[in-house]
């Protein structure tokens, strides 16, 4: 990975020694890592940063994963989630899954193929951010053909009302 951009990680687990070490080995991959160990805590460091993926694990005190995915996912469009668990269930799954989790890792998981899936999480987020502007390209150019510089005014001030 180049050092002109480090793929930004949230990572969220309320065991602190995991997470530290997990941290520091994601760090050593050149990752720009943010920790915090409760959902509540994720959901602010969210709010002050942009991530490009978040590792939540989904068994935690207070807010469980489920809801900070839930959260996460209503209020970063693009951000994409992996859920970490030691206690898999289908059914945990399958809730993770409808709530938009990229995908659902039991614990404990080789390294190497936790670096694969947060980069393949990535990628999907650059496919989706770039297919959305993509479309607004698409959109803006077409108004453009039609429309008087007024009206044109308009409409990117709705397209960019909509994005916020």
């Amino acid at each position: 990975m180049s050092n002109a951009y480090k793929i930004k990680l949230l990572l969220v687990d309320d065991e602190v020694k995991f997470l530290q070490s997990i941290a520091k080995r994601l760090e050593l991959k050149d990752f720009e890592v943010t920790t915090a160990t409760t959902g509540e805590a994720a959901i602010a460091c969210a709010e002050k940063g942009l991530f490009d993926v978040a590792v939540v694990d989904f068994q935690m005190p207070g807010m469980d994963g489920a809801q900070v995915l839930k959260t996460l996912k209503e209020k970063h469009k693009y951000l994409e989630i992996l859920m970490l668990t030691g206690h898999a269930t289908v059914d945990s799954a399958v809730e993770c899954t409808k709530l938009g989790a990229f995908q659902y890792l039991e614990k404990p998981y080789e390294f190497e193929k936790l670096v694969e899936v947060i980069t393949a999480a990535y990628q999907e987020r650059l496919n989706k951010k770039f297919e959305h502007n993509q479309k607004r390209m698409d959109e803006i150019q077409k108004l453009s053909f039609g429309s008087s510089p007024l009206g044109l005014l308009r409409a990117l001030s709705r397209l960019d009302n909509e994005e916020k």
